[in-house]
């Protein structure tokens, strides 16, 4: 990636275009300044054989990068093995959707503790994503809002050390609600990107792909997504950081106020 991309998770809200599906919302968010759409794979694979051509044609006449969020129904760490092989089948099967439009990163979360320790739920969750084979597009393993998810950024830099065909998703608003509100400054921010470059190397800082926005949470983590600016996050002080580590990829914004504070985002990262 030669630069940093700003889009949104799902479809725009206020375009005004009736029936707006996923190559119409496109070319709108490429018209009003934005780079990226995450597709939303998360109940089920939305592209088709019928609309993958015009999702496809969208978004090369429109140079946008997609992306997609996996299902809500991946738990690699299931005490059943049925469960594990359909969270399996759910990844490949988004995989194989994205590929289709020839977008880059599938994100998904990865599973759940349950009842074991970290140790065991980390076996057994490399151990499936040892399973996955190379087919173009990249594994994103996102970091989780909840404490009772596996996806600690320490534990999903040490699985990318170890599974080659998975990167890293960050999600700030993730981490600042996991932590009960711990991102607070610059300083956070900035110590998150050093460790993933001390980790995972340079490359690692010019491929990211990011999630961001407003979040509301308790001791427990996260609850839901809020406006950017209903919101303590402090995304002025995570864009900072951003521009100072020169990392490139993707920023995708997540929340009810979708391509608006999208584009705050982006309108701010230029200013700073």
């Amino acid at each position: 990636m030669d630069e940093l991309l700003f889009g949104i998770s799902g479809l725009p809200i206020w375009s005004g275009i009736k029936n707006i599906n996923y190559a119409s919302g496109i070319k709108y968010i490429k018209s009003i300044g934005l780079d990226a759409m995450e597709l939303l794979f998360v109940r089920n694979v939305n592209v088709t054989d019928k609309n993958k051509e015009a999702i496809l044609k969208a978004k090369m006449d429109n140079n946008i990068y997609l992306s997609a969020h996996g299902s809500h129904y991946i738990n690699l760490n299931a005490y059943e093995t049925e469960k594990q092989d359909q969270s399996i089948e759910r990844i490949i099967k988004a995989a194989e959707g994205l590929a289709k439009v020839k977008g880059r990163s599938l994100v998904f979360h990865p599973g759940f503790y349950l009842k074991d320790s970290k140790e065991e739920a980390y076996k057994m969750i490399k151990e499936n994503l040892q399973r996955l084979n190379e087919n173009g597009v990249d594994y994103r393993l996102e970091t989780t809002g909840k404490g009772t998810q596996f996806g600690t950024l320490e534990e999903l830099v040490s699985i990318c050390k170890e599974v080659n065909t998975c990167k890293l998703c960050i999600d700030f608003s993730h981490i600042h609600a996991r932590g009960n509100g711990c991102l607070k400054g610059y300083n956070d921010f900035a110590k998150i990107l050093q460790y993933i470059g001390e980790q995972l190397g340079r490359p690692a800082l010019d491929d990211m792909h990011i999630h961001m926005g407003g979040i509301n949470y308790n001791e427990k983590g996260e609850k839901h997504h809020l406006p950017l600016l209903e919101s303590d996050f402090n995304y002025l002080e995570c864009l900072k950081a951003l521009k100072d580590f020169k990392i490139k990829g993707c920023v995708i914004l997540e929340g009810p106020m979708v391509e608006k504070d999208a584009l705050l985002l982006k309108d701010t990262y230029k200013k700073i």
